[in-house]
């Protein structure tokens, strides 16, 4: 059985100030990446727990997305009793460390 992608609002902020920083707009090859970066956080909906659990989190997976040096982390939680997965945080890879903080409240 599939499960629902639930992107938060927190999810959504991520999203757009990530087109904004790669210029999305203005280049075809950003565009692309990003529409895959999309495309990938919505393939969750398969197997969601086929992801890593984070260090800090043990209720939390994550999703790498890119090539070295620009990985992107799609944090998510899966909620199987609502077959839901919800996409939480989506953060390059060298910023600091994640911390339990940065999703409070999404």
């Amino acid at each position: 059985m599939a499960y629902v992608v639930n992107i938060t609002s927190r999810a959504e902020r991520d999203l757009a100030s990530l087109y904004e920083e790669i210029n999305a707009e203005y280049s075809d090859a950003a565009l692309k990446w990003y529409r895959n970066l999309k495309q990938a956080i919505l393939t969750l909906d398969q197997q969601p727990n086929r992801c890593p659990l984070t260090r800090k989190r043990d209720k939390l997976r994550h999703l790498l997305y890119g090539n070295k040096p620009d990985i992107y982390r799609v944090i998510y939680r899966v909620r199987e009793k609502q077959k839901q997965v919800d996409v939480l945080h989506i953060r390059h890879g060298a910023r600091r460390k994640f911390k339990a903080s940065d999703v409070a409240g999404s």
